[in-house]
């Protein structure tokens, strides 16, 4: 479909002439003598780009612009000007124009301006509808009182710019509760930036986080931007914080105090706006006690601490996370799978030292290894205590050396000849206890060739 062009000129040449090219490139042109005329067949009909000009009688051009912006129109505006200057041209783009034309019109330039128009127009629409379209992100599942408290927590922080400081275990979620507040904040339009401080070497932490100049030490061949940098005007968050040298401990302060910083390497001295969301599973106080942590960047830090608790204080939330597991393994191919309600009990009797993490990883694990639709309280315990599941003379299976298609098929046939020879190779009584049809199962012993002792 051919895009419309809106061309407000009081001048009948200009119309006429643009009205031409328009057409012969392919485009729907529209023509208004004045900017009220311009209002009206915006009103009536959909135009995709505007071509402004600025000196006409009545409402002048820049006026018309201010009053197609104060609309909440996206809509691309071209300004077209006879005597054109500096001042005016930047005045315009600052109401929000997005190009600048003086006449004589040159063709060129009138194409290319249009064209380059629509394609941003069009970029922006499609960013626009992916947004909104796109999931919100993960969210903190559970209904506890200690997951409610959570919520409500991060509903009262997310708003304001206050520093965070997210303590918990590892595995809990520390990540989760970082994107949630800075997803709920105002700051949501631009991509929060993340830092782990653990996995980045002590002698380069200071270059990730402030940036460097060309040269500032061996390897340094260009300039480089900071995390500071890219989250100027978003949220820098800062996971294992607690591992930070004291000496870049001292830098994170002072930009916290100043809101600036030099790179590495460079005297200029460079302003940010960044919000502040650190994550640890250490005791900071512990580690101020022993001299390894700043007392004075933990106060600046813990405006707002927020604990996140543990899977063994909220078992009665695993049901709810592994319906999210599941849901998210369907949609990377992992098949449908169901777990027996004996299987989430086994579950919730777990400790999961690991937390939220290591239930996921198990999930997943039981998705893929286990053939059966319906998982089984059986399975849960033979991964969970994998010596207690199986006969002491029986050496344990090893898959790490295998593929998965090879590993998937020698792990159904130890488990299945492994659950025959416990039901002393009855395999109706198999079948009914692992949750397989009879006929199902007679199949998997023969193609699997299971001999049983």
């Amino acid at each position: 479909m051919s895009s419309t062009i809106l061309i407000i000129d009081d001048e009948s040449s200009i119309r006429d002439s643009l009205s031409g090219i328009l057409s012969d490139e392919g485009f729907h042109p529209l023509a208004a003598a004045d900017a009220e005329e311009g209002f009206t067949i915006l009103d009536q009909q959909d135009v995709n780009l505007i071509l402004l000009d600025i000196w006409m009688p009545g409402m002048d051009g820049l006026e018309a612009l201010k009053k197609i912006k104060e609309r909440g129109s996206d809509l691309p505006v071209i300004m077209i000007s006879g005597h054109g200057t500096i001042e005016t041209a930047v005045q315009a783009t600052r109401i929000g124009a997005f190009d600048f034309i003086e006449k004589p019109l040159s063709y060129d330039k009138v194409m290319l301006a249009i064209n380059k128009g629509l394609h941003v127009a069009r970029l922006e629409r499609e960013n626009r509808i992916l947004r909104e379209s796109s999931p919100p992100g993960p969210t903190i599942t559970g209904d506890s009182p200690l997951v409610n408290h959570l919520r409500l927590q991060i509903e009262r922080v997310a708003p304001t710019d206050a520093s965070v400081l997210i303590l918990g275990g590892h595995g809990t979620g520390k990540e989760l509760v970082a994107q949630t507040i800075h997803r709920k904040s105002i700051r949501s339009g631009r991509p929060m930036v993340e830092v782990n401080c653990a996995a980045i070497p002590e002698e380069l932490i200071e270059s990730e986080l402030f940036g460097h100049e060309k040269g500032a030490f061996t390897g340094a061949d260009k300039a480089k931007q900071g995390k500071f940098d890219q989250a100027d005007g978003s949220t820098l968050f800062l996971d294992e914080i607690g591992d930070m040298s004291l000496k870049s401990q001292a830098k994170v302060l002072r930009i916290l105090q100043e809101h600036n910083f030099e790179r590495v390497g460079g005297s200029r001295t460079i302003q940010v706006d960044v919000r502040i969301l650190a994550a640890t599973n250490k005791n900071l106080e512990q580690e101020i006690e022993n001299n390894t942590f700043r007392a004075d960047l933990f106060y600046r830090l813990n405006v707002v601490p927020i604990h996140v608790p543990n899977l063994q204080d909220r078992l009665e939330d695993i049901p709810a996370l592994v319906d999210d597991f599941l849901m998210q393994f369907r949609s990377k191919g992992l098949g449908e799978k169901q777990f027996a309600g004996d299987a989430l009990a086994a579950l919730m009797r777990h400790s999961w030292p690991g937390n939220v993490r290591e239930l996921r990883n198990m999930i997943e694990r039981l998705v893929i290894m286990i053939p059966e639709q319906r998982i089984t309280a059986a399975d849960v315990s033979l991964f969970l205590n994998p010596g207690a599941a199986q006969p002491v003379s029986t050496p344990p299976a090893t898959y790490s050396h295998l593929g998965f298609k090879e590993a998937r098929k020698q792990f159904e046939h130890d488990y299945l000849k492994e659950k025959l020879e416990q039901n002393k190779g009855n395999v109706s009584r198999t079948a009914e206890k692992i949750g397989m049809e009879r006929s199902h199962l007679h199949k998997k012993v023969k193609a699997l060739g299971i001999i049983l002792k």
